[in-house]
Formats: structure tokens, C-alpha cells, sequence
């Protein structure tokens, strides 16, 4: 007799990373002595910086403490949109009427950079273009989501709002409130960006060296900096952190800014042509309003990519993927007795104001803080950054946003995350006050 448990044959890795061919092992290789930029991280935004820094003949190496894309470059939602935590007019409400506007219209060149990269990098990432919509958990939720939608229909991006008796038309679930529709952005594959941005840095010349941990920076009297390893050290004139959210001790000073959240995502089996199109008939993507968030897409190979911060209390990945199934069928009913296949977790680098941050703290420049947001705006920065530090480039605008450290004994290991969730919570349900929420 077939198991009922829906996570009874799970395999507990990313799908992305195996549809994925292997890239080349770039492990063990000899390193340079010196190099103009040295690039921390074989994430998406570092490969992004190579790759501009080598196309601008930047001698320019890469080090990957694991293997290229190892991290949340591989592991994440595929989700490219516009945008940060908060819209156009709280933006402009925080920082002012030129650089809130200048913010968001760099959340919107992410995108289309994105766009265009994947074309003339020729890129097959599955890209969509099909936008997304942010679904109100709460009836107290719809005039935001009402004033978000004139928010960025007045900053030019395509946007609407519909009430909870059109929301069938976007997606087939009746526990939502109102949806916020942008049409701008799209769901990719993130392993196929990733290896395409990796392919494009190495044919540029960048050099990248996997297996090897930087261990410590240590600034020379001529303003270039020592990069030491754990197989040895490199010269660079200049170096950037791309870690994200995962930081070590090689630059304190941006670990104590970042805090390194766990998210989880199962994928199901392949869904029915029928069923897909009932469930999602736009091909969108969708998150909702709640603190405690879900997002959801359909894959290319049609399957149910649900993802969350199920639980900030230390879990093992089979519960934490169990309260995503709970969750996935709470909201689509339709999905019950499908197999998870797929379930994996990584970590997200959250900041305190909930912005990405760049710039150069200690010796060492940055590009940090996806904040849930990051598939388009850090590989757009790396591409930035590369331009900016390497003398030819404007700064991007979050270059000019204070970057505050997390307020609390903290170096790196975030021991209030459990109360935090518990707060979201409580939000969340403070918020719906009613049963049968998803």
C-alpha cells in the first residue's frame, strides 16, 4: 500500500541544484599573488562582479569557501521583482523625495537588467515576465495593498488592485483578502542564472577558486589589502565581501550589521497541465502579507514551489518542511495527497531598517542585506559595484543609506530569533482574528 505521508519519498536538496549540470571543480587550483579586485563569495553577486570587473580588465579573482553557488544563489525562490520591504511612497516617506524615488527606481533597473543580462549572456534561465501579487492575509491588509497598487502605477510600473471577488482570476484560493497584481518582474530558474553568470565571469577572465575560506584582511600601508586564506594570501587593491547571509569572521564590522535567517521551501511533484492552470492560471508568483510570510510559484516543470520562514526555533528540515506541507494545503485545498518531492533550506541575510546595503566598511567593501528581495537587486549591485570601486561607475543610491548595526549584544549568532518569531506571530494572528486562515 502506497504511503500517505506526502514527504515519505523527499528528496532533501534544492531542485534547482539538480537540474543542474555540475560546473567545472575549480578546487585546489594555484592562486595569484596579487590581484585589482578580489571578490569574496561565488554567489550570484559575486559572479556579477567578476563579471563586470573582468569585461573592464580588471585582473579579478573570485574565492568560494564551498563550491560556486553553493549558498542562497541556488536555494532560492527564483522570484525577480521590483521593489523592497517597503513601496515608492514609504521610501520617499523615510529618505525623502529624490533619493526614495532614486531607491526605488534602482529596485526597478535590477529587473530590467536581469532581463537583459539573461538575453545577452544568453542565459536560458526559464525566465518568465509574468510578474506577481501580493495577497492580503488580513482584511486590515487591503489598504495598503490599495495604495501600493496607485504607488507604483504613479512611479510607471503596471499595477492593480483587486478585491477578494476577483482575486480568481490571479489564483484558486478563497483565504485571501485582496491581491496586490505588479506586472513587472518574473519567476527564473536561479541555478541556470547562477551558471550562466559564472560562465560569463570565467569567459571574461575572472578567475575563480572554490574550497579555499578567506580568513583574515589585513591592510597595507599603500592602501591595497592582503587577503589571507587558508592555502595562502593575495595582494588586491581592492576587495568585496559578497556572503550575504553568510557571513564569517573575515569582516566583523559587516557581520555584526547582518542577521542570517533560516528559510525553507518544498517543491512538489509535477502538477497537471488542468490542475496548474485551476491553481495559477497567470503563472505568477505570489506571497502574502502576513509577517511570518509564504511565497509560491510555479516551477517550468510545473510543480508547486511553496517557501517561508516556518519557524525561527532550531528544527530539523523534515518538520520545517512539514509546516510548509500544512501551510501549501491550507491555502490550495486542491493540493492535498500530492507527493513533496524536494525540500531544502539556506539562510537569508536580514538587516535592521530591512534594506540591502553597499559600500566599504574596515577596509573592505560590501554588497549585503537581500532581505528576502535579492534575485534582482545584488546581482544588479554587483555589477555596480564592480563599476563604482573600480574608479568608472556611479554609486548606486543605497550607497548613501546609513548602515546600522543590529542593536543588541550581537557578533554574528542571533540568539533573539526565536522571540522575534514568536512576535511575528502574534502579529499575524492578531491580525486575522478568525479561524481557518491559511
Amino acid at each position: 500500500m502506497a504511503s500517505l505521508d506526502p514527504l515519505a519519498s523527499v528528496e532533501r536538496r534544492a531542485l534547482w541544484q539538480v537540474q543542474v549540470p555540475p560546473l567545472p571543480d575549480r578546487r585546489g587550483r594555484p592562486l595569484p599573488d596579487a590581484a585589482d579586485l578580489v571578490v569574496v563569495g561565488g554567489g550570484l553577486t559575486g559572479l556579477s562582479a567578476a563579471r563586470a570587473a573582468a569585461r573592464l580588465g580588471a585582473a579579478t579573482v573570485v574565492l568560494e569557501a564551498e563550491r560556486s553557488g553553493w549558498g542562497a544563489s541556488t536555494r532560492n525562490g527564483g522570484m525577480c521583482h521590483p521593489g523592497y520591504k517597503g513601496g515608492p511612497a514609504a521610501l520617499v516617506r523615510r529618505y525623502g523625495e529624490a533619493r526614495g524615488r532614486r531607491l526605488f527606481a534602482d529596485s526597478v533597473a535590477a529587473v530590467e537588467w536581469t532581463r537583459r543580462t539573461l538575453l545577452e549572456d544568453r542565459i536560458d534561465a526559464d525566465w518568465d515576465g509574468a510578474g506577481y501579487a501580493e495577497l492580503a492575509y488580513a482584511p486590515s491588509h487591503t489598504a495598503e495593498l490599495q495604495a501600493a497598487a496607485a504607488e507604483f502605477a504613479a512611479a510607471g510600473l503596471p499595477a492593480r488592485y483587486l478585491p477578494a471577488d476577483r482575486i480568481g482570476e490571479e489564483i484558486g484560493t478563497d483565504g485571501y483578502h485582496g491581491a496586490l497584481v505588479v506586472d513587472s518582474g518574473g519567476g527564473l530558474h536561479p541555478a541556470r542564472y547562477h551558471a550562466g553568470l559564472d560562465r560569463a565571469a570565467s569567459a571574461a577572465g575572472a578567475d575563480i577558486h572554490e574550497g579555499i575560506r578567506a580568513r583574515r584582511l589585513r591592510a597595507q600601508a599603500d592602501g591595497r589589502t592582503v587577503v589571507e586564506t587558508d592555502r595562502g594570501a593575495i595582494l588586491a587593491r581592492e576587495v568585496l565581501v559578497a556572503t550575504n547571509g553568510y557571513p564569517d569572521g573575515l569582516a566583523p564590522a559587516i557581520r555584526r550589521r547582518i542577521v542570517s535567517i533560516g528559510s525553507t521551501i518544498i517543491a512538489t511533484e509535477p502538477l497537471s497541465a488542468d490542475l496548474a492552470q485551476a491553481i495559477m492560471p497567470t503563472g505568477r508568483m505570489f506571497f502574502d502579507s502576513k509577517a511570518f510570510l509564504y511565497y509560491w510559484r510555479l516551477t517550468p516543470d510545473r510543480r508547486i514551489l511553496f517557501g517561508g520562514r516556518a519557524s525561527f526555533w532550531p528544527a530539523t528540515l523534515d518538520r520545517l518542511a512539514r509546516i510548509l506541507a500544512r501551510a501549501m494545503v491550507a491555502v490550495h485545498p486542491q493540493l492535498g495527497g500530492l507527493r513533496i518531492e524536494y525540500a531544502w533550506s539556506g539562510r537569508v541575510a536580514f538587516t535592521f531598517d530591512r534594506m540591502p546595503h553597499v559600500g566599504r566598511l574596515a577596509g573592505a567593501w560590501y554588497a549585503t542585506g537581500c532581505c528576502g528581495s535579492g534575485v534582482a537587486i545584488l546581482p544588479w549591485l554587483g555589477d555596480r559595484m564592480a563599476t563604482w570601486i573600480l574608479g568608472g561607475g556611479e554609486a548606486p543610491a543605497l550607497a548613501t543609506l546609513r548602515f546600522p548595526l543590529v542593536p543588541a549584544p550581537y557578533e554574528g549568532r542571533a540568539w533573539f530569533l526565536p522571540l522575534a518569531g514568536e512576535w511575528f506571530r502574534a502579529k499575524d494572528r492578531l491580525a486575522a482574528r478568525s479561524k481557518g486562515r491559511p
